[in-house]
């Protein structure tokens, strides 16, 4: 049986050369060799940082992991307790704590930063030995103290910028204009905090820049045009029912201003102070009427109060509406509960109390009783408004002379002789009040002369008063109102007192005073006095005299009119304290 056998069928089987294991056995063994010397080194390298190696000038080359990482921390730990110097031109400078700001070293991260660690990598094993180089400490700060630190810095190294303002006065507006500063660079201020808690230096010099104030001049303008200069621009008239308080931008300047407020400049009202000038033009309670007082010498209507009550709230939002409105639109309705005064300012001004039209002086020799009594008679008298067709009474407007209504004892005339009583020298403002309604061309009602003559007194043209029967009265029959101004200047021991009445009003007519010579003369009598209160006294002739008062109309020289004044005066008796010679 024949087989098939394939083409080397036959053929003698090949033999390897001994030269082949002898070359595997060499690869084998060179990559023994090379294993266990590359094993060495990673022996000798570990985690140890590369030969050579310095970490912020710190050699920590060489060691491990933990020997870099504890010579790093002996070689900064004072660093964290020592402060850093830090000054701009200028001279100006402060002191840095580390700690303050969160200045540190992370020292394994700066080790690690250096080339440490445990690696098989061929790259690393060479760094180890050829890669040691100059590093820095990796360094950790909390950047909410750094600025808030640079702030500080900012402000007490820099120079702080201006806002510009806007500033109300009673004479308009004012601007303050804005000016640029000067504050610390925050980023050159950290790299340079941070070389010099590296380094060796423990001063540090900080670069400034140029520190933008936050309102500009276009903000300042902006708060001109679209509040400030409109506000001050014209008056405001709040109107309570009929009545209407009239504030004038100097006077509510006071309750404006202008805050800076995300950038800008915004309006800020002073709620208290816009209240009481509205409460000041107003009453709470019963309204008042209006009148007329001097101011600096000059007759000022003083506009009436309407009683006014309201929620101060609605007052400062019709104000505040008001302000950048212009014209006519700068009146506004308050809600309010309004009771309105019965004279009203119109009627203040219809009387017409615009100049002085009659003044008259009288003088008297030096006495306290003169100066108490005389002086609280012009107190209760001064200011009198006297309205067209009105009467005035000096008793119903002194009232009774007494210690509660504060007058003392002094002489008075009773029965032609003197006695000590209440009021005595009150006579005097009668007789100053008359001569001003004299001139003043008003019409006598009821006046009495002193029952002799006072020779500081102009003959017929004088007036004595007593509680309650004798009175001094005149009628203001003009179609205007008067106002009585009465002063008094008390004496001394070396002057005489000095009483003024003044009367306002507008001016009717021109007077002029006409004096006759004294007739009917009549010789004293003398009279002997043995009561306790006897005041001796030496006497002297009365007489007769007549005083013509000549009307003029204002401006013109004929006499429109004249009017009489006859006058009797009776013998001033001598007084003398004791019984009469017959009756010894």
């Amino acid at each position: 049986m024949t087989l098939w056998e394939g083409p080397d069928a036959g053929k003698p089987e090949k033999r390897e050369r001994p030269g082949g294991a002898v070359v595997a056995f060499v690869v084998v063994l060179l990559l023994v060799l090379v294993a266990g010397g590359y094993a060495a080194a990673h022996a000798v390298a570990g985690d140890k940082v590369p030969l050579g190696t310095k970490v912020s000038g710190v050699d920590v080359g060489g060691m491990t992991r933990d020997e870099a990482v504890a010579e790093l921390e002996e070689a900064f730990a004072d660093r964290a307790s020592e402060p850093i110097r830090v000054e701009v031109k200028g001279g100006r400078s402060a002191d840095v704590s580390p700690g303050e700001i969160g200045l540190a070293i992370d020292y394994g991260a700066s080790v690690d930063a250096a080339g440490a660690g445990d690696s098989w990598s061929p790259a690393r094993q060479w760094d180890y030995f050829t890669g040691g180089d100059d590093v820095e400490a990796v360094v950790e700060v909390d950047e909410g103290q750094l600025s808030a630190k640079l702030a500080e810095l900012s402000a007490g190294l820099g120079v702080p910028p201006q806002d510009g303002r806007v500033v109300f006065g009673a004479d308009g507006v004012d601007v303050v204009d804005p000016v640029p500063g000067e504050a610390v660079d925050p980023e050159a201020a950290r790299e340079a905090i941070t070389e010099a808690f590296l380094g060796e230096e423990d001063t540090v010099e900080l670069a400034v820049t140029d520190a933008e104030p936050d309102i500009d001049e276009d903000d300042v303008q902006e708060a001109l045009d679209s509040f400030a200069n409109p506000a001050m621009s014209a008056a405001v008239t709040l109107v309570f029912g009929d009545s209407r308080v009239r504030l004038q931008p100097k006077q509510y300047a006071k309750a404006l201003s202008m805050v800076p407020e995300g950038g800008e400049l915004v309006p800020k009202i002073d709620e208290r102070t816009v209240t009481r000038l509205v409460k000041g033009a107003t009453t709470a309670g019963k309204p008042v009427d209006a009148t007329v007082k001097l101011v600096d010498g000059k007759p000022k209507v003083i506009p009436a109060k309407p009683g006014v009550e309201f929620e101060s709230d609605d007052v400062v939002a019709v104000f505040t509406a008001l302000l950048a409105a212009r014209g006519r639109e700068r009146t506004g309705e308050v809600k309010a509960t309004v009771r309105e005064a019965d004279f009203t300012t119109k009627d203040a001004r219809d009387l017409g109390i615009k100049r002085k039209v009659s003044e008259f002086t009288t003088y008297y020799p030096h006495a306290d009783y003169r100066n108490v009594n005389i002086g609280r008679a012009a107190e209760l008298i001064d200011g009198t408004i006297l309205k067209p067709g009105e009467t005035f009474s000096l008793n119903d407007t002194v009232g009774e002379r007494t210690a509660e209504n504060g007058f003392t004892i002094g002489y008075t005339i009773q029965d032609g002789i003197l006695k000590l009583d209440y009021g005595g020298g009150v006579s005097q403002m009668a007789t100053t009040t008359f001569n001003a309604m004299f001139f003043a061309g008003l019409e006598d009602v009821e006046h009495k002369p002193h029952s002799f003559y006072i020779d500081r007194y102009p003959e017929g043209r004088e007036a004595t008063v007593a509680w309650p029967d004798l009175d001094l009265k005149f009628r203001n029959d003009t179609d205007y109102g008067v106002l009585i101004h009465a002063t008094v200047t008390p004496s001394t021991y070396s002057t005489q007192g000095v009483v003024t009445v003044q009367m306002y009003s507008t001016k009717v007519w021109d007077i002029e005073s006409r004096t006759s010579e004294r007739y009917n003369y009549r010789a004293p009598a003398t009279r002997h006095l043995t009561t306790p209160d006897c005041e001796a006294f030496t006497g002297y002739s009365g007489f007769d005299v007549d005083v013509t008062r000549v009307f003029r109309e204002h401006g013109e020289d004929e006499i429109h009119h004249t009017e009489e004044f006859h006058t009797s005066y009776t013998p001033a008796d001598t007084v003398v304290c004791g019984p009469a010679p017959d009756e010894d």
